[in-house]
């Protein structure tokens, strides 16, 4: 009998979102929870956010799809964008929860996280960088070719489709 995976993912949200947008669709992210489960095993998805209090209902909706939400105190800056920088935290919480898991799935492009990824697979802890867009990641995984996968030919599975539509 096969051992049960016990994966734990962890999820740059505004690098997620923001790549997913910037290829013309929106993440359904109760399907990509589902995804993460049936395709990689996952049993814990920790999802790194900025807290913005108005967001109160996104909050409540990702928390229903199963998701750990773990909250960043964001900034408002002068040009009125919202600033919350997630990755030392989520760099953190990878290694707090190291010895929980078999395998990390770590969910970005950004190049802030080689280091973890690199550490991850030295330890051969690491099951996938899943990187949102193969267009625009930083180039510093470029290297980790064998340990990544796009999310660009996902959009049939993946996509929030609106209800009536």
């Amino acid at each position: 009998m096969k051992k049960q995976e016990n994966n734990y993912a962890f999820i740059d949200s505004q690098n997620l979102n923001l790549s997913i947008r910037d290829q013309g669709w929106i993440l359904d992210f109760g399907k990509f929870k589902q995804f993460l489960r049936d395709k990689y095993g996952v049993t814990h998805a920790f999802l790194f956010i900025g807290y913005i209090y108005e967001n109160q209902d996104l909050y409540t909706s990702l928390q229903k799809d199963g998701y750990i939400l773990i909250f960043k105190p964001t900034l408002k800056l002068p040009d009125g964008r919202v600033k919350g920088n997630v990755d030392a935290e989520l760099v953190l919480h990878a290694m707090i929860e190291y010895d929980n898991y078999d395998k990390a799935l770590i969910v970005t492009g950004d190049g802030d996280f080689y280091c973890l990824v690199d550490y991850l697979v030295k330890k051969d802890k690491l099951l996938k960088l899943m990187v949102p867009n193969r267009n625009k990641f930083s180039s510093l995984f470029r290297r980790m070719m064998p340990h990544i996968m796009f999310m660009n030919d996902l959009r049939g599975k993946l996509e929030h489709r609106k209800v009536g539509a």
